[in-house]
């Protein structure tokens, strides 16, 4: 069956991750995604180890089904085939520097005048005014964005996130302003400009920590694994390791408290409401480890999913996705023999579909050449 997005040709100049992770998600929901490369290639294809055979897995968990051409912008010949994709094309996307594609005549202004019915997506750093010298390194704007102010251990050094979470998080708002501009322009005619950046993307994700300071006047801080406004909601060591544990509210902490035999906890005035368990943390918290002592991870991890508590173990990777296998979510689909992780987003009538592997470079490169020229 057709994807949702069958018919809509993307013409893909990004690199990395950003760019190349919306793209993957528009091809895994039938988008034709043309991913132009330069003669060097992604720079994720020479990000190694690891490997799968020769190739970087960096590489391969953002590429699958998409076609591979190599254009080289600076050869007029390739230049001329890249403005004819860019002329065909339904989406553009690319992530250079703000205005670094102006010379070679596929920046918006340019290519929209040619083709006036393109979405445009552009991804940068810091957008394309002040911060427009800036790069667009994921790590970069986690130090920016102060979310490297958050994470760590309270009385420790800044400390990243343990993915990009950033370059994530900027994929997906480009490929949702992407799928809002598609719908706009099946009322007017018309592309548009999409713009992303990861500063707003870093600003807009975190939520509730960019709120204290915007709205409640607070500037957040580390506190480790701590929430700053729910206790307990972080992890709690027991008899052979560590769980985490959650009481959203005070229905759960009440379970909570009955599950781990101390009921009195429950109705403690120092710890009834939320707002008093926040206010009375450091109580708290060595009373809740020491209940949670008498046991281990894996049989307290039973007994409180059984009761309804929101808990977790402290699974590697690997032992996430087998946890995603025993809940039937199947996380892993593999295309020509390469494995990768699944869409995220189920439909019923119209579910993501996996055609092609991540490509080589120039894979496709004969064929889109003399699709582009016309032969």
């Amino acid at each position: 069956m057709p994807g949702p997005l069958h018919g809509v040709l993307v013409a893909d100049f990004s690199r990395v991750l950003a760019g190349p992770y919306a793209t993957m998600l528009l091809a895994d929901l039938g988008a034709d995604v043309v991913k132009v490369e330069s003669p060097h290639g992604d720079d994720t294809r020479h990000w190694r180890p690891p490997l799968r055979g020769d190739v970087s897995t960096y590489y391969l968990a953002v590429n699958r089904n998409k076609r591979s051409v190599v254009l080289d912008l600076t050869d007029p010949d390739d230049l001329v085939l890249a403005h004819g994709l860019a002329d065909r094309a339904d989406v553009l996307i690319q992530n250079f520097r703000p205005g670094a594609l102006r010379r070679f005549g596929l920046d918006h202004d340019t290519a929209t005048a040619r083709n006036a019915r393109l979405v445009y997506a552009s991804i940068s750093g810091f957008g394309a005014a002040g911060g427009a010298d800036l790069p667009g390194y994921d790590l970069m704007a986690q130090a920016a964005a102060g979310l490297m102010s958050l994470t760590g251990a309270a009385d420790g050094p800044p400390v990243k996130a343990g993915v990009a979470v950033l370059d994530v998080i900027a994929g997906l708002h480009a490929a949702l302003g992407i799928l809002a501009a598609l719908r706009h322009r099946e009322s007017t005619g018309r592309g548009q400009h999409v713009t992303v950046d990861l500063l707003s993307s870093a600003l807009s994700g975190l939520v509730n920590h960019a709120s204290a300071h915007v709205a409640g006047g607070v500037v957040p801080h580390r506190m480790g694994n701590a929430h700053p406004s729910i206790v307990p909601y972080e992890p709690l060591p027991t008899a052979d390791g560590e769980l985490v544990v959650i009481a959203a509210n005070d229905g759960q902490f009440r379970t909570l408290c009955r599950v781990l035999g101390v009921p009195e906890l429950a109705t403690d005035p120092r710890f009834r409401g939320n707002a008093d368990r926040t206010a009375h943390r450091d109580e708290l918290r060595p009373l809740l480890v020491a209940a949670l002592s008498r046991r281990g991870s894996a049989r307290w991890f039973g007994e409180l999913r059984a009761a309804g508590v929101p808990c977790s173990p402290i699974n590697s990777v690997a032992e996430g996705v087998a946890l995603a296998e025993g809940l039937g979510l199947d996380p892993v689909v593999t295309v020509g023999g390469v494995p990768g992780i699944r869409h995220p987003i189920g439909l019923s009538d119209s579910p993501p579909s996996y055609d092609l592997p991540p490509p080589g470079l120039d894979a496709h490169g004969p064929e889109l050449r003399a699709w582009l020229a016309g032969d």
